[in-house]
């Protein structure tokens, strides 16, 4: 067995109606008027309004920037920098799913530090610790409440850059299980299915403990059992507590056994064509399992009664865990082929370059060169 370590940093309090917690976290940290970073689709829905009104029911200040977009770019981040900068906030409060978390990590080390957010780019860049953050997921999928890492599309480049540290963690993350239940069915399709992957690849990857394996095999049973019931009905409360908790066990897996080619090959599909993330995950998931099943030392099997809820029995092939997961991609509304989110082909050897970048291509179970991220390219693309 390998030598591993770990250290969790964040407090985590899950619950429903968690959300009411809220200003005792942020006087726990400090911050008495925080920047409140999320998105108009939450402003519409009475979110925003509401974690609003309970921070200014405790006597704090508050502000908001809720331009964030899926596939954040550096200008999204510059712009709530200015605002944070111009509020006088000492705190960060990212409400909803990875962008506004994304979003407030970059701009925490900007707002200290100075200058881009690009001149972060990579692991241990950051040069100490930023104001704090408290990430309140409003999906069941990024697991970025529990993450080091901010990703960033640098429209420039055409590529998703990673800002990894410990520093930008958030200090709470905030696990109210009613906040995701307001979600529509292909938000909470995409998103389930992105938090299914992240824990499944650090499972079968060459980066794998016995602590991201216990981590990774329970979120796989709770996402696995339960997102079917979660899309068919979000008011269903046990599916949504569920999804919730896999989903945060799931970003803490792979905060310590990273991802693999999934990932790998999806941040250019969602930089080069603006495919939300969870979505090009999902489209890729059954197209890189297939690849990867070469590779395979009996976590296959694992995985398939995770998702099928069924003994894999003495004559289980990979295969067949291929074949469910592209029955369960069809079940919750996931389009069968990239070209079905509009990608083109003419961009495959630069997404392919991209993708031999991620850390996640040198930790995947079968090794992969630029030729093989192509082609699995182009395996992807019928609908």
């Amino acid at each position: 067995m390998k030598d591993f370590g770990f250290n969790i940093m964040q407090n985590c309090q899950f619950g429903m109606g968690a959300l009411k917690r809220l200003p005792d976290f942020l006087k726990a940290c400090g911050s008495d008027n925080v920047l409140i970073v999320s998105d108009r689709g939450l402003e519409a829905i009475g979110i925003v309004e509401k974690v609003q009104g309970i921070v200014q029911a405790a006597g704090l200040k508050c502000s908001m920037f809720l331009d964030v977009l899926p596939n954040p770019t550096v200008d999204i981040v510059n712009a709530c920098g200015k605002v944070y900068k111009e509020s006088g906030a000492n705190g960060l409060l990212a409400l909803g799913g990875g962008s506004p978390m994304d979003v407030a990590k970059a701009v925490a080390v900007v707002a200290r530090y100075g200058g881009s957010v690009t001149n972060y780019e990579g692991p241990g860049k950051v040069p100490g610790p930023v104001d704090p953050i408290i990430a309140i997921p409003t999906t069941a999928g990024t697991g970025s409440e529990v993450t080091t890492a901010a990703v960033i599309t640098d429209t420039t480049r055409n590529y998703k850059l990673t800002v990894f540290s410990p520093e930008i963690s958030p200090k709470y993350a905030v696990l109210d299980p009613e906040l995701i239940m307001t979600a529509p069915p292909s938000v909470a399709a995409a998103c389930g299915l992105d938090a299914f992957i992240h824990a499944m690849e650090p499972y079968i990857n060459t980066a794998a403990t016995p602590f991201t394996d216990m981590l990774s095999e329970k979120a796989m049973e709770l996402i696995g059992a339960n997102i079917r019931r979660f899309v068919a009905n979000r008011n269903d409360e046990d599916a949504a507590c569920a999804m919730m908790v896999g989903s945060t066990f799931a970003g803490i897996s792979f905060s310590f056994a990273m991802l693999g080619n999934i990932h790998a090959m999806s941040h250019p599909v969602s930089a080069y064509f603006n495919v939300p993330h969870g979505v090009a995950n999902a489209i890729l998931m059954p197209t890189c399992l297939e690849y990867n099943a070469l590779a395979d030392q009996g976590r296959y099997a694992r995985i398939y009664q995770y998702v099928t809820g069924r003994d894999p029995g003495p004559c289980f092939r990979p295969e067949m865990l291929v074949d469910e997961i592209r029955k369960l991609n069809a079940d919750l509304g996931i389009p069968a082929g990239l070209k079905a989110v509009g990608v083109t082909e003419e961009k495959i050897p630069a997404m392919a370059a991209d993708a031999m970048k991620s850390a996640g291509a040198k930790v995947n179970p079968r090794a992969t060169t630029p030729k093989d991220f192509e082609m699995l390219y182009h395996k992807a693309m019928p609908g």
